[in-house]
């Protein structure tokens, strides 16, 4: 529990959050590294590496650290390993980014409940603080547990429409627009809001930007505080995507002026993110793009020209990290 938790409830909050631990874990820990190792058959050496893969801190041979959930999840990791479902010189890789990816939720869904559960306790004293918190979380667990699997499900049957119906399936590299979108001027608004503005700032950010590229058939890879990944599967898309997200009059809808740089080739895909020279000359046309502004590479605006829709016009050659001599074109709506 953090200093929020400790503040909310007069008892320690290390009594807390063991109360709250064994209902989100479904045991006490009662099992050490070498016990695990004997029961399960995984080597110590392996199971530690999965285990820092996924984002926890190491722990010491004797240390009570293991519930019978751990055992069942490696067993149940062993096992897929062993038929063959996952390679074995893939599981860390595989276990690291689901650790990266859960990790994130879980920090936000806790700092979410503990600021409500504070509400909900402001007239309580130190033992009804505490006993609402474990029923908070007694209560929720199952709810929250089955709409993660229920998102999880929708986003695996669409990524199995997008992907299994694909050209390329046989190749991991796939040919796609990269974009980013980063916040103008980010550095200063940063100094000079509190943290209350400067979180709906952000909220605003990532909210209008997912929609946005959403609902012109892209896709959100990641989030980077002020700046949003997001790739889409046809030039059109990506054009559709970038001129909502800089269209006049945002800042009267209370969102901030962003800027765009995209740029199309073969991308690689791996574990839910995306790589190569493609990404890192979308990041570079992001720098370059003034406030407002879209800017693409030579393949992207070649491949919009003869679209009437579109207006692209040519910018000076610039100079930037990996780039001596980086050609862009300013994207504008044919009005």
């Amino acid at each position: 529990m953090d200093e929020a938790v400790e503040r909310a409830y007069s008892q320690p909050a290390e009594a807390v959050a063991r109360r709250i631990e064994q209902i989100v874990l479904g045991g006490q820990r009662r099992y050490n590294r070498v016990q695990v190792s004997e029961i399960t058959g995984v080597s110590r050496e392996r199971a530690s590496r999965l285990w820092l893969a996924m984002g926890f801190a190491e722990v010491g041979d004797d240390d009570l650290v293991f519930t019978d959930s751990d055992i069942e999840a490696l067993r149940i990791w062993d096992g897929l390993v062993t038929s063959g479902t996952i390679a074995l010189e893939d599981e860390v890789p595989h276990a690291r980014a689901m650790g990266q990816t859960l990790a994130r939720l879980a920090d936000w869904q806790t700092r979410e409940i503990t600021a409500r559960a504070d509400e909900l306790a402001q007239d309580m004293d130190g033992a009804q603080r505490a006993d609402s918190a474990v029923d908070m979380a007694d209560a929720l667990l199952p709810v929250v547990e089955r709409l993660q699997s229920y998102v999880w499900r929708r986003h695996l049957a669409a990524a199995a429409d997008r992907i299994l119906l694909a050209a390329t399936i046989e190749s991991p590299a796939t040919t796609m627009v990269v974009g980013f979108a980063d916040i103008v001027g980010y550095t200063s608004l940063a100094r000079h809001y509190d943290s209350a503005e400067l979180a709906a700032l952000l909220e605003s950010f990532e909210e209008d930007t997912s929609e946005t590229v959403v609902n012109q058939h892209g896709r959100v890879v990641k989030t980077l505080g002020d700046e949003v990944l997001f790739v889409a599967d046809t030039p059109r898309d990506a054009a559709e995507i970038s001129l909502r997200l800089t269209a006049p009059g945002r800042a009267e809808k209370g969102l901030p002026a962003l800027r765009v740089g995209m740029a199309t080739g073969q991308v690689l895909s791996r574990f839910g993110d995306v790589y190569g020279p493609v990404v890192n000359l979308a990041a570079r046309l992001t720098s370059l793009a003034r406030p407002e502004t879209v800017l693409v590479d030579r393949e992207l605006a070649a491949a919009l020209r003869q679209d009437r829709r579109y207006e692209l016009r040519a910018r000076r050659p610039t100079a930037v990290r990996g780039y001596h001599h980086l050609r862009s074109w300013s994207l504008r709506p044919n009005e």
